[in-house]
């Protein structure tokens, strides 16, 4: 069991169970609940051994800045694009996250995107509460199979997308700048535009952060077509999304399905009013299973660390 002594400051809320974990093996101190954080930390920052957070939280480095003896930050989440890995490195700060364990919810959150965009789901629930069955006939939507669905980012998730796609019946493609990865049976693309202009549902799977911000940009939505639909399972930051409201409202692209957006919980108001998209609230992982595991992984490379001095899932810096 690991030193209740060390001293363990948690961003934001958690998952319950990874809550009651925490309290019963450290002392914990939630950041939510303290009044005045900068008199706080003058008082107590010395002490704090490891942060807790997410992917939604981050980490601001001014406030790690005042945390002399940090030596972990743990995040609940795949993402670390909201806490600056290079100010880690430098400190010798380790860094976990919680890969694997949430590949199969979020590729079912993007099938269930593409079908829900594709079939008209979402229009057609309104449809049926608004009585207008009852006098009007529903249009038709589009099959998956027989689809080429592109895949943005073929890293694990994108690889279990692909996976669910193709029971659909779909072709699957994929963009990965210089040479395909080896031993995958999916077309490869090195050229982004050449995959959308090719591709009926272009999906995005890949890290947030500078490398990737507006990667997705009005040239490749252009290339994508007026036939073909956006599907954003990744980060908010990746899809431009003044871009894409004017995309949308030009008839550029037949539609998109959005789980992801660049300033959450923010949605741009144009795209509330459209039927051919689809918004929801970040639920990529938001499933019973999904979330209670990622706790078990967080809670998992806290104790590792401070047992062992190794965590389960290190993000390399």
């Amino acid at each position: 069991m690991t030193d209740s002594n060390v001293d363990v400051l948690v961003w934001g809320p958690m998952h319950a169970s990874l809550m009651q974990a925490m309290a019963r093996d450290f002392t914990v101190h939630n950041r939510w609940e303290i009044n005045d954080l900068d008199a706080w930390i003058a008082d107590h920052g010395a002490r704090v051994r490891a942060i807790v957070t997410s992917g939604v939280y981050g980490a601001e480095t001014a406030l790690m800045e005042r945390l002399p003896s940090l030596e972990v930050v743990t995040s609940f989440g795949v993402g670390y694009d909201a806490i600056d890995t290079s100010y880690l490195a430098g400190r010798g700060i380790r860094l976990s996250n919680t890969p694997d364990v949430l590949n199969n919810a979020v590729a079912e959150t993007a099938l269930a995107l593409m079908l829900c965009v594709s079939r008209k789901i979402s229009e057609a629930e309104r449809f049926v509460r608004a009585g207008k069955w009852a006098t009007g006939k529903f249009p038709l939507g589009h099959d998956l199979a027989g689809k080429t669905c592109g895949i943005v980012g073929l890293g694990k998730i994108g690889k279990t997308i692909a996976s669910r796609a193709a029971a659909f019946d779909m072709q699957i493609a994929y963009f990965r700048r210089g040479e395909p990865y080896p031993n995958v049976p999916y077309t490869h693309y090195a050229d982004l535009g050449e995959l959308a202009r090719d591709a009926d549902y272009l999906v995005i799977i890949v890290p947030g952060g500078p490398e990737t911000e507006h990667l997705i940009g009005r040239d490749v939505m252009r290339a994508l077509g007026s036939q073909s639909y956006l599907v954003n399972v990744a980060r908010g930051s990746v899809v431009d999304e003044k871009a894409l409201v004017a995309s949308l409202q030009a008839g550029e692209i037949a539609g998109a399905a959005l789980d992801v957006f660049e300033d959450e919980p923010h949605v741009p108001v144009e795209l509330l009013g459209m039927d051919n998209v689809v918004l929801t609230p970040h639920i990529g992982s938001g499933t019973y299973e999904t979330r209670q595991a990622m706790a078990e992984l967080v809670f998992a490379n806290l104790s590792a660390y401070f047992n062992q001095g190794e965590l389960v899932t290190p993000v390399v810096l």
